[in-house]
């Protein structure tokens, strides 16, 4: 059989529209416009390491400038525009995709009673009513507020006391809600108390057939074209055999077709996707030739072997024996110019010296870092400076490294 093919330059094309990298980064960040941006992308992943800005900061950030912290807190905890719940991991999502959080909801109840039985200290699950109590008594808390009087454990990060645990469970299975976090750490609320009724999460309301097609079709929307274990991993609620079993629906019905994909080394790769999206792939045009700032945990790079099949960007830890070890820092930024991936950067905002230090950049494997590159990347820097709160860019003498 013979399939419509995309080749990769027009493929990373439509990968970057649908993930709002392609236009120039401008624009309006506040209010309706940031709500806009976030509901495109479906979610934005929140995590709390801050070298430069917090992660979801960037990803924001990376695609309108002018945005500042600020606008998602005033937009998540003020407006309650959004919610905060788990897709792959801890992100905020557009408020009306709540009611397709029911499934998750139940999913989680199931899977997390059973995990963290064995994974969690004991006791937690008895603390669930001590728990909703307090909150109802005394409005929002947080993990500190609760559970005073248990041992707290010497595990590490993860070793939570049961209070602490009977908090995330019942955030996990909707019975809680969080209302917003300080410095970082969230502070839960009765979900009927933050919640438009309309919205809550019922005991037989749930239609778990009507919220796959849902994730399933708003899962290829926002990557274009993908696979159906691509789709499943998107929301991370369908399962793969549920995204897989759709899929075939969907092909049978001739609401998708399958395509050819050129990847990065030249290769081909069978994805689903909408009649009509060679074609308009097609007639998409060049991204902005300028250079910008993403996120490690950017959507458009979280899925780490598709950004190595589509852009031949590696960014993963490299294994040696006899343990792993990375090859380069803990935490490096991903830089885009154009429609390619030309290299990493490693620094830090030192709010204490006003400065923004970058330790290295190491070069993709056959991008030249000619004077006019560096005027884009030290644009760029500049840009970044403002946005981390310090005032000038400082380069280790050894910034520029060869690539590995």
């Amino acid at each position: 059989m013979m399939y419509a093919r995309l080749g990769n330059r027009a493929a990373r094309r439509l990968f970057l529209d649908r993930h709002g990298l392609l236009e120039a980064p401008t624009g309006p960040s506040k209010g309706a416009d940031l709500h806009d941006l976030i509901r495109r992308l479906g979610f934005v992943q929140l995590d709390s390491i801050n070298t430069v800005a917090r992660a979801h900061d960037v990803i924001l950030y990376s695609r309108r400038p002018s945005y500042r912290p600020a606008h998602l807190k005033r937009l998540y905890e003020r407006d309650r525009a959004l919610f905060e719940h788990w897709t792959h991991d801890a992100a905020v999502i557009p408020m009306e995709f709540y009611p397709h959080w029911h499934l998750r909801f139940q999913r989680d109840a199931e899977l997390l009673r059973k995990r963290w039985r064995n994974w969690r200290r004991d006791g937690f699950e008895e603390r669930f009513r001590s728990v909703l109590d307090h909150i109802r008594d005394h409005g929002a808390v947080s993990s500190s507020d609760v559970g005073k009087d248990e041992k707290k454990g010497s595990g590490g990060w993860w070793d939570w006391h049961p209070s602490k645990t009977a908090l995330e469970y019942l955030w996990r299975s909707g019975a809680l809600t969080v209302v917003g976090r300080e410095g970082f750490q969230k502070r839960y609320d009765l979900t009927e108390r933050v919640i438009e009724e309309h919205l809550h999460p019922g005991a037989s309301d749930c239609d778990a057939e009507a919220t796959v097609d849902w994730l399933c079709n708003g899962a290829l929307d926002r990557l274009g074209f993908a696979t159906s274990g691509e789709i499943a991993a998107f929301w991370d609620t369908a399962s793969a055999a549920e995204a897989k079993d759709w899929a075939a629906a969907q092909l049978k019905s001739g609401a998708l077709q399958e395509i050819e994909i050129e990847q990065a080394d030249g290769g081909f790769r069978r994805v689903l996707a909408r009649p009509g999206m060679v074609d308009e792939a097609m007639d998409l045009g060049p991204a902005p030739g300028r250079m910008r700032l993403l996120s490690p945990f950017d959507p458009a790079l979280r899925d780490r072997k598709r950004a190595e099949r589509l852009f031949g960007f590696h960014y993963r830890i490299e294994v040696f024996t006899p343990a792993p070890k990375r090859k380069y820092g803990y935490y490096v930024f991903p830089l885009m110019e154009g429609e390619r991936l030309v290299g990493r950067i490693d620094m830090k905002a030192d709010r204490s010296a006003d400065r923004l230090n970058v330790t290295a950049i190491w070069p993709e494997r056959g991008v030249t870092w000619s004077p006019r590159r560096v005027q884009r990347l030290e644009a760029e820097l500049d840009r970044v400076a403002r946005f981390a709160g310090v005032g000038d860019v400082c380069f280790a003498d050894d910034w520029l490294r060869e690539p590995q």
